[in-house]
């Protein structure tokens, strides 16, 4: 296993609370890639797949140019050069190297377009979100399998509350099929039966009930950060350390744009406003789908 020594040791600190950011996460990427052995790139290519998901997406919902996310693995070209292949061909060139949830995601949409049949954004996001979870939970890494476990379970359990709180049917919203999805399905109780297997349920379970939108995303993050710790504390110039900072870099980039965006005088008029939008959104879900 390869070790980070010189990278891991030149790296500043970092915490939760950080008002700026030490690089940004396309400059680390950028630092990164002479120095990773070639099979840790493609461990670490998982963590930015995500930002070819909402580009892939983004494309799907014809957005402009100014939503398209630099910090993934596949240029603007490239995400338009998979949807080429595989509506002309059904293929896609061994050289374009994408994982396989990938296409498989692309044709079933495809499909539904060829077979009009109407297209519903948030299944469409929900169902990638599946694909690409169970494809990185297999990716052979137990520290980035654990990673999307927890995240999948962090997302499930903010949906069956969101669920409970407007009365809503969970199980439109809940996603993927592991151990707590589908115990989320069966029951969607209140009650943590999972600490004995999961350590971070029992705290999860009392942050998804917070009121305040942006203070629940926070302490969502800050238990993301205790747990990348927690499991790189004894894996400290490893391949997990190199993806945790990564992880937290990116974390402190969101929240840093967050309070650019909205500066102090702000902060609470967007808590409120995020609150009657998500009322109204839900609202409007229920008319549509009585």
């Amino acid at each position: 296993m390869s070790k980070y020594y010189c990278l891991i040791a030149g790296l500043p600190s970092i915490s939760p609370d950080d008002a700026k950011l030490t690089c940004s996460v396309a400059d680390f990427k950028a630092e990164l890639e002479p120095v990773l052995t070639e099979q840790d790139k493609q461990l670490m290519r998982w963590f930015y797949f995500k930002f070819d998901n909402r580009n892939i997406l983004s494309l799907i919902k014809k957005k402009s140019d100014d939503h398209f996310d630099g910090r993934g693995n596949l240029s603007k070209t490239a995400v338009e050069e998979l949807f080429f292949w595989l509506k002309e061909e059904n293929t896609v060139p061994k050289n374009m190297n994408v994982p396989s949830y990938m296409p498989t995601f692309i044709r079933e949409y495809l499909t539904r377009i060829e077979e009009e049949q109407p297209i519903d954004f948030q299944l469409l996001e929900d169902r990638l979100s599946v694909l690409y979870y169970e494809a990185a939970m297999k990716c052979g890494n137990e520290f980035l399998h654990a990673w999307f476990e927890m995240n999948l379970n962090m997302g499930n359990l903010l949906s069956v509350f969101s669920c409970r709180k407007y009365g809503l049917n969970k199980d439109h919203f809940i996603i993927g099929n592991n151990e707590v999805a589908e115990w989320l399905r069966k029951s969607g109780s209140r009650e943590n039966q999972f600490g004995d297997t999961f350590d971070y349920m029992s705290e999860l379970v009392q942050i998804v009930e917070e009121e305040e939108p942006i203070v629940r995303e926070k302490r969502l993050d800050v238990l993301r950060w205790k747990w990348l710790e927690e499991q790189t504390f004894f894996k400290t110039f490893d391949i997990e350390s190199v993806l945790t900072y990564m992880l937290q870099l990116e974390m402190i980039e969101r929240w840093v744009a967050l309070d650019k965006t909205l500066g102090d005088n702000t902060f609470r008029k967007l808590v409120a406003a995020m609150k009657q939008e998500s009322a109204l959104t839900l609202e409007e879900f229920k008319e549509n789908n009585k």
